[in-house]
């Protein structure tokens, strides 16, 4: 299972182009990729090297939970949003490309401490619509939004053969409004005989610290889905946008390419769970997984 994305790690070191990039880092790159992962042969959590679990639970949660709020996800993960241990978040919240953005385009950039804008989970819970209706606790008029999340498992359960089962983080409208633009922008959801599939579109793949963990976040999610829509599970099919390799992380990535992998484990969930916005940490476990030791590198900011 893992074997597809070491072969395509390979591939962009292989073949990548080199090129600039936002962060000033520098990458080799390949345009347009795709691998499919059988959840029913097992969890695709990468065993070369140790998958952060808790860190990918965590922040489907807070995905989840529609909150763009950086010390709401160090309180899922740390249990306080006082810890000083960082979250993958952390360096984005800070970043000053977003803290000085207020300052240039009011009221966009950060709110609050930890704002982080309307990123993924908000876009999830909250997309905004040209609508309005009159809030009736206060008479303001406010816009109408749409929680994609549940109208999508509502549209699962009541037409799961039909073709409009998206969930979409991109919003060209609001781009400005995020810390960091989606990586991970769209996926569209597929059942076939009783089984939920889901296809996801990532522009920006960094191959070797976020990739894995995208699979693991969107194959949990996958499974999550299914069961809260008593369904089974069937792939996970990620597409790739731009695939590639910083220049900072390419001996690391050989190591990694060095190793061989371990068996995959197996994803439980709590089966009393039937309501998405109801799991917790303590409902989600990865039983059985083996993996070699870390590989540090620094994530491009």
């Amino acid at each position: 299972m893992e074997q597809q994305y070491l072969n395509a790690l390979k591939y962009v070191l292989d073949h990548g182009v080199k090129k600039t990039d936002r962060t000033g880092t520098g990458t080799i790159s390949v345009f347009g990729m795709q691998q499919r992962y059988n959840l029913q042969d097992g969890f695709p959590a990468v065993t070369t090297k140790k998958l952060a679990w808790k860190s990918v639970v965590s922040e489907l949660l807070w995905f989840i939970e529609g909150s763009g709020d950086e010390l709401r996800l160090r309180e899922i993960l740390h249990g306080s949003r006082e810890s000083e241990k960082k979250t993958i978040w952390a360096d984005n919240a800070t970043a000053p490309y977003w803290t000085n953005r207020y300052k240039k385009f009011p009221p966009r950039g950060p709110q609050f401490e930890g704002d982080l804008g309307r990123v993924y989970g908000v876009q999830w819970r909250h997309w905004r619509t040209s609508e309005q209706r009159l809030n009736d606790a206060n008479n303001d008029i406010i816009n109408v939004e749409v929680d994609q999340l549940l109208e999508l498992i509502k549209g699962i359960k009541a037409d799961p053969h039909g073709r409009r089962h998206i969930l979409t983080a991109w919003n060209p409208g609001e781009l400005q409004d995020m810390a960091l633009p989606p990586c991970h922008c769209f996926a569209q959801f597929y059942v076939a005989d009783g089984r939920l599939s889901c296809q996801m579109y990532q522009r920006s793949c960094d191959m070797f610290l976020g990739v894995p963990f995208n699979i693991a976040s969107y194959s949990l999610l996958t499974h999550m889905i299914a069961q809260v829509c008593n369904l089974d599970v069937g792939e996970f099919v990620h597409v790739l946008g731009d695939a590639h390799i910083y220049l900072n992380h390419i001996d690391q990535v050989k190591e990694q390419l060095s190793r061989e992998p371990l068996p995959a484990p197996q994803l439980w969930l709590h089966p009393d769970v039937t309501d998405i916005t109801k799991f917790t940490m303590a409902d989600i476990q990865l039983d059985n997984y083996q993996s070699h030791g870390a590989i540090k590198a620094d994530m491009a900011v």
